[in-house]
């Protein structure tokens, strides 16, 4: 087998996701044969360090000794089975651990495949919830620039037009509240005061507010200052507006707290997680609520009461395994204080960024660190120029649009952050 083999093979049966298929004339799709800590490596024997986690899922590495064994081990007990009417270890252990370590309050768990999975299942909750109130509050509110997935409910809740124009006429109407416009106090209190005044007007009609706290993760990596996630939640209990914390990108250490809601002091009434949940390994997301919120779905048997809302791979053995073993890593090693350590050394290789005349700004929180650039007219997709450069320099970079940025696996190594940064600079320089 060699990379041109398999991709030709590629190219006859496959269509990539968030591809334009066209490209892959001239663009080269990269087969990979294996992968080990934070280097992929293709059948001709080219590594190329992973500086984005593989869509920033991966937290502890490729084929990570301590997941695998854990994986294994389960393999060979039990893969899967129905989680209606039965249940196993691993889910019930997982879920114990994760009602510890999330914010107060959260105390009930119900798994999904997928973020938007668990973004759709967190919006009907909060539907349904005030609709066993006798309440019907058929509006979701968003931030402007957000982006919660691409099934229909997790499109409709998000504003990022490149993902979200074309569906348009299929999508659920929703209302977008300003996001903060930067990472400043003072403009985290003005988003607040308008999503306010949005409420005192329409608070009847309004479920909840989705958000991603911190981080804005495929809308370019918008920041903004966590006294915007305090101020919310103190709007919604006040106005009874659910507030869902969409964790699916910052959650598991990203923004230098184990979660981001812990790290502005919050607790939302749903907590959505996927990614990093499983340290990249198996498909596996959840939602987390409250037990007043469980309690209004619980009763004798009523059609119309109950959340008839089900996967079939829901709390999948292997892949709560997988999520088990992360967290005992994050138990054991240290991992957070470790991220500070790294996020600190990145914090200190993206100031060289700033004096080139084609950067706008330069940001971070946390594992993530943003070079935004200017000058560059969208048709120009010089994104795709910085892609070819790291791939011909070893580097896995995948920016969005004009948004270069670095979110590795925590195991990076601070020569390896020199070699991911290093070769970001030397592509933005030669622009």
């Amino acid at each position: 087998m060699n990379n041109l083999e398999l991709k030709n093979r590629d190219l006859d049966v496959l269509w990539h996701p968030c591809t334009q298929m066209k490209d892959h004339e001239t663009l080269p799709l990269i087969p990979i044969k294996k992968a080990h800590g934070v280097y992929l490596e293709d059948f001709e024997g080219n590594r190329y360090i992973d500086a984005i986690s593989s869509w920033w899922v991966n937290m502890f590495g490729h084929t990570n000794s301590y997941i695998n064994e854990k994986v294994k081990e389960q393999l060979d007990t039990l893969e899967h089975v129905i989680l209606a009417g039965f249940t196993h270890e691993q889910v019930v252990r997982l879920s114990e651990r994760l009602v510890k370590l999330t914010p107060p309050n959260l105390d009930k768990c119900f798994y999904s495949d997928n973020g938007s999975s668990a973004v759709e299942v967190a919006l009907k909750m909060s539907f349904h919830a005030h609709l066993n109130d006798g309440i019907t509050k058929p509006l979701f509110v968003s931030l402007t620039n957000s982006y919660h997935g691409e099934t229909i409910g997790a499109l409709s809740v998000g504003d990022v037009e490149l993902y979200k124009e074309t569906y348009e006429p299929l999508l659920l109407n929703t209302i977008q509240t300003p996001v903060p416009e930067d990472m400043s106090i003072e403009a985290a209190i003005n988003a607040a005061t308008a999503f306010e005044e949005l409420c005192a007007q329409r608070a009847d009609e309004i479920s909840a507010i989705i958000l991603e706290p911190l981080i804005q993760g495929a809308g370019y990596m918008h920041m903004y200052h966590g006294e915007f996630l305090v101020r919310v939640r103190e709007i919604c209990s006040k106005y009874n507006v659910h507030l869902i914390a969409d964790e699916v990108m910052v959650g598991f250490g990203r923004s230098g707290e184990l979660f981001a809601t812990q790290k502005a002091g919050i607790s939302p009434d749903f907590l959505v997680l996927s990614k990093g949940l499983t340290g990249g390994y198996l498909p596996l997301s959840v939602v987390l609520t409250s037990n007043e919120i469980y309690a209004k779905f619980y009763c004798d048997y009523n059609k119309f009461k109950a959340f008839l809302h089900s996967h079939s791979y829901t709390g999948n053995a292997l892949a709560c395994a997988a999520a088990n073993a992360t967290l005992d890593i994050f138990e054991n090693e240290n991992v957070i204080e470790k991220n500070r350590e790294l996020a600190a050394y990145m914090a200190q290789k993206l100031q060289a960024f700033a004096k080139l005349s084609n950067v706008k700004e330069i940001r971070q929180t946390g594992m993530v660190a943003v070079v935004e650039l200017q000058g560059y007219a969208p048709e120009e997709r010089i994104g795709l120029r910085v892609y070819q450069y790291g791939l011909d320099h070893g580097v896995l970079l995948r920016p969005l649009g004009h948004i270069v940025y670095f979110m590795p696996p925590y195991i990076i190594t601070k020569e390896e952050i020199d070699i991911m940064m290093d070769t970001a600079y030397e592509a933005i320089k030669a622009l």
